[in-house]
């Protein structure tokens, strides 16, 4: 899998059958003659067998192939393997670049030894082929990217065989071969249904997710952390290590915690981007106190939005997961500028429609609730003109619909 990619380094995840010695060898696309390897690296067992392998002798704005040996073999690429940099672009005339990125949450994958359902509430799983057809520059996972069962959060060999299973499935692999990787995550990812800062496996829930996923930065405590591609910058918040019981309401109640949400509030103040997108596992704007929306953490949200309103915070975009449908929401009122939340799921999840009134800032015709679906953000234009549009596909790659906004 690829993880984060920036101007000079990348980050190349791969997991062993056995524990093996794993370096990769790259060179830019067409030119092998003139390459580099990574540090080989030694893979355990009880770290999942996992190697991070750091590309770091690379140019800006190029496309390389890379090659995996384990224990000094070449190993056959099941389909392509190429990963980019980033361009420079401040103070080119050429200005930022077109950036594309694709978007999803909840990815079922059905483990019968192990399932409770009456039916497989996973499917689907050619959805990745689909996401693949688009040609991202990378792929947002918002939540529920796994789905963890009883036997699995109670130890690290659970967490691991999880994972494991999950990132064995052949129609995922080449997107995740061929597309860069950023990841929060939700409860599912986390441990129980719908789990808190109470969870006794925390600690492991962090440091699995931390060795499975490969995004650039990750904060002391749980995994928050941003990046930026472009003209944009990506905050990835975390929903579960500092959040209050749903049904504790016997006093302050915390969803980000206060450490987290200043650093939030902080980094779009700070922030030079075009766009702002903050990716949470649940959704954010939706005014409706249902299952676990922000809304059912009044007091913080509403600390929240106050500061984004009093710092007048342009073309901020929340981008969410959780709720097995998809819609995209928008504020107005309150605001300087317009606030907007895109929803996305699920991805190879069973659906669920809304059971509760319709979200009032839900923008018509943009709900999908009976489909399995992904989502694109694509962002062109001039750096004084910057056009963003919103696309929702279904499994097969059919765009569903779309919308365009423009930076303000």
């Amino acid at each position: 899998m690829l993880g984060y990619s920036t101007h000079k380094e990348v980050k190349i995840w791969v997991q062993t059958k056995n524990p093996s010695k794993v370096y990769a060898k790259y060179f830019i696309s067409g030119n092998p003659e003139q390459s580099n390897i990574t540090r080989e690296v030694n893979t355990e067992h009880n770290k999942g067998n996992v190697a991070h392998l750091i590309a770091d002798v690379l140019e800006p704005g190029k496309t390389y192939e890379y090659i995996i040996y384990v224990n000094g073999k070449y190993q056959e690429p099941a389909s392509e393997q190429k990963f980019k940099t980033q361009p420079i672009w401040i103070g080119k005339q050429s200005g930022p670049p077109d950036i594309k990125f694709a978007l999803g949450s909840c990815a079922f994958v059905n483990d019968p030894k192990y399932d409770t359902q009456a039916k497989p509430y996973g499917g689907e799983y050619f959805i990745y082929q689909s996401i693949s057809a688009q040609k991202p520059d990378f792929m947002l996972w918002m939540g529920d990217n796994i789905y963890l069962r009883e036997p699995d959060w109670e130890s690290r060999t659970g967490f691991i065989y999880r994972y494991t299973e999950q990132r064995s499935l052949a129609e995922l692999q080449p997107l995740l071969a061929n597309v860069h990787h950023y990841a929060v995550w939700d409860d599912h990812d986390w441990g129980p249904n719908d789990g808190d800062a109470s969870f006794w496996m925390g600690a492991t829930a962090d440091e699995i997710f931390k060795l499975f996923w490969a995004n650039p930065n990750y904060s002391k405590k749980g995994i928050y952390g941003s990046f930026t591609w472009g003209d944009t910058q990506f905050f990835l918040m975390d929903d579960r290590s500092f959040r209050t019981a749903n049904d504790n309401k016997t006093g302050s109640r915390s969803f980000f915690g206060e450490e987290q949400l200043d650093w939030l509030v902080n980094g779009l103040a700070f922030s030079k981007a075009t766009f702002k997108f903050v990716v949470v596992g649940g959704q954010v704007l939706n005014p409706l106190s249902v299952f676990e929306n922000y809304s059912t953490y009044a007091e913080e949200r509403e600390k929240l939005l106050s500061k984004i309103s009093k710092l007048k915070i342009k073309n901020l975009v929340f981008l969410t997961g959780d709720r097995h449908f998809t819609e995209l929401s928008y504020i107005q009122e309150g605001f300087e500028y317009p606030i907007y939340d895109f929803t996305v799921s699920p991805l190879t999840s069973s659906t669920h429609a809304p059971i509760t009134e319709k979200n009032p800032l839900r923008i018509e015709g943009t709900l999908v609730d009976d489909k399995r679906n992904f989502g694109t953000i694509e962002i062109t234009g001039p750096l004084k003109q910057r056009n963003l549009v919103f696309r929702i596909f279904d499994s097969s790659g059919k765009e569903l619909w779309s919308r365009e906004i423009k930076a303000k």
